[in-house]
């Protein structure tokens, strides 16, 4: 697990709308939202300098964070949405989800993966293709895992790692199996480079433009040939 505690400091927000978010961030706050597990929902400021250094850390989109409201208890909570700001590295909003112990959880984990260098594949001048690069999954919050493993080392040139491969604790479902088990879309793949493509169809289509010029000169050497021949009769 992330060895960064996940926390997060709040305090209750009274004024809302946009000219009270504005005022927030101008005070370098951050608006967010906490809500779900059948509670009221709450209204809240959170710190950008806290919020932004927690970002760094990948644990922070996919963990379980505590949140520290103010003059109440601690709640724990998933992060559900995070608005950026449109061309600045900013937090406009944020929406957190309360987790209920003993009630499934809905969350998307980062798929870690191994031996990419060192791929079978890769060593024969593959390209590594990341088809997905997470994984939306289901389970109760203390079975959460922190990510997933995919270990590439066998995959060879031109083959791909399907989502019906991948292995999750057994107490982990992955949701578009669930919903669609014939739908399997691939999660990995290594490709020969799209530029080496290139160069074995244009020395493809060289070498068949030449087969078929030669095959023009031998007809026409041929035609020629004919015409003497008829021509010597005379």
């Amino acid at each position: 697990m992330s060895s960064v505690e996940l926390v997060l400091d709040a305090t209750l927000r009274k004024e809302q709308g946009k000219g009270a978010s504005r005022r927030l961030r101008r005070a370098k706050k951050i608006p967010a939202i906490l809500y779900g597990a059948d509670a009221d929902v709450l209204a809240l400021t959170l710190d950008e300098e806290q919020v932004l250094r927690l970002m760094r850390e990948e644990a922070f989109f996919s963990q379980i964070l505590d949140v520290k409201v103010k003059g109440r208890k601690t709640e724990q909570a998933v992060l559900k949405d995070l608005q950026r700001h449109p061309f600045k590295p900013l937090v406009s909003h944020m929406d957190l989800q309360r987790i209920k112990e003993g009630e499934a959880m809905r969350v998307h984990l980062p798929i870690h993966f191994l031996n990419q260098e060192t791929a079978k594949g890769v060593k024969q001048g593959g390209v590594v293709h990341h088809d997905m690069i997470e994984i939306e999954v289901e389970c109760l919050p203390k079975d959460l895992p922190e990510y997933i493993e995919l270990d590439i080392a066998e995959l060879d040139l031109d083959q791909a790692v399907h989502l019906s491969e991948i292995t999750v604790p057994e107490e982990v479902t992955i949701l578009a199996l669930a919903h669609d088990p014939e739908q399997d879309p691939a999660v990995v793949s290594i490709h020969t480079p799209r530029k080496a493509i290139e160069e074995e169809e244009e020395e493809a289509a060289e070498e068949a433009a030449a087969v078929e010029e030669a095959a023009a000169e031998e007809e026409a050497a041929s035609g020629e040939g004919g015409e003497a021949e008829e021509g010597s009769e005379d």
